[in-house]
């Protein structure tokens, strides 16, 4: 299945199983042979998946130079892109050469934020093997590393030359974070295709795991079009995400994933949501139950003070207010200015 994303450099995301095995054969048209592929990975997908990659483009005429980090969410620093860019300055890298972003989101965030300030910018792949990467994170263009205070600080947004997603990778996840990557699929339902969100309720949504995938990539690309620098409508995609990077903080980025602090966030929006008076009333147990029904937690432990205060360096905020993202109903998605005083008394 192939999605065109219409930014300022159109690309198309392309969902297909095995399509692994042929990463040469489709980067072949878009770039010249003899051009160098840095492929970066982790430690975790790099041996899986590597060998595969790099047969499929040295095949099709691209010398192939691999760089692998440690893998994990702690490692999504400044440091570890440092040591993308003397890894590229050191084998010759130019401008028109290519990186290939092999694993889930934090590889594809800090390979894309590599390639956009290497050299000033050069051109990059995403080949995303989890399913938070395939279903979200691999598309749009936004890239980046965190800071000890806050998540995805520093960044960039340069679009990929293409996305390939093989969804016959996900079989190799543990199912934790398989799940986890539900988290954002289910979002994507939320704020967008009802549809989508029953088939979860119904237990059908992983019938058919191409399907899933391109209908999630369809919905992130619809809003990504709309708004490619994340200035306006584009940020409904942040539904969850403002108490839900406040979470991941307030764990310190450890023993939390994203699509749990995600799920969590969407449970609390939709409690300030309805008690605003401005969700449907039912919604959250609605989406905590789904959320429980594929194994992600809907209760956080912490305070709604605690959470709150979290949100201090949230991007999405203006000063004291936030553009808070909430749902109508099942499919229905707006944004809400709240104070951060507003935001605590209807989740208290």
């Amino acid at each position: 299945m192939k999605i065109e994303v219409k930014t300022h450099r159109p690309y198309t995301v392309t969902v297909e199983n095995g399509l692994l095995n042929r990463v040469g054969e489709l980067i072949r048209p878009l770039k010249k042979p003899g051009a160098k592929v840095m492929l970066i990975s982790d430690a975790h997908v790099m041996p899986l998946y590597g060998d595969r990659v790099a047969a499929s483009l040295q095949a099709a005429g691209f010398p192939v130079v691999r760089h692998m980090f440690p893998a994990g969410e702690e490692h999504k620093q400044l440091s570890t892109v440092s040591g993308m860019y003397q890894a590229l300055a050191e084998n010759g890298f130019t401008r028109t050469d290519l990186i290939a972003a092999l694993g889930g989101g934090v590889t594809g965030d800090m390979s894309g934020f590599a390639a956009a300030t290497f050299l000033r910018g050069m051109d990059f792949i995403q080949l995303p093997t989890s399913l938070v990467s395939q279903a979200d994170a691999s598309v749009g263009g936004k890239t980046g590393v965190d800071l000890p205070f806050g998540k995805n600080l520093v960044g960039a947004f340069h679009q990929p030359l293409a996305v390939l997603a093989d969804p016959e990778a996900l079989r190799s996840l543990p199912q934790h974070f398989f799940n986890d990557g539900l988290g954002e699929v289910i979002k994507h339902g939320c704020i967008a295709d009802q549809t989508l969100f029953t088939a979860f309720e119904q237990g059908a949504a992983l019938e058919d795991m191409e399907q899933m995938v391109a209908r999630s990539v369809s919905i992130k690309r619809d809003f990504v079009e709309a708004d490619a620098h994340d200035t306006g409508r584009r940020m409904i995609l942040n539904f969850g995400h403002t108490c839900g990077h406040a979470l991941e903080k307030l764990h310190s980025f450890q023993g939390l994933s994203h699509g749990e602090a995600v799920g969590m966030g969407m449970v609390l929006a939709c409690r300030a949501g309805e008690r605003l008076g401005l969700t449907a009333p039912g919604t959250e147990d609605r989406i905590a139950r789904v959320l429980a029904q594929y194994g992600l937690p809907t209760e956080s432990g912490f305070s709604p003070q605690e959470i709150v205060e979290a949100t201090a360096l949230d991007k999405k905020s203006d000063g004291d207010s936030l553009r808070f993202i909430l749902i109508k109903d099942i499919g229905e998605s707006f944004i809400h200015p709240l104070t951060r005083g507003q935001l605590l008394t209807a989740l208290g």
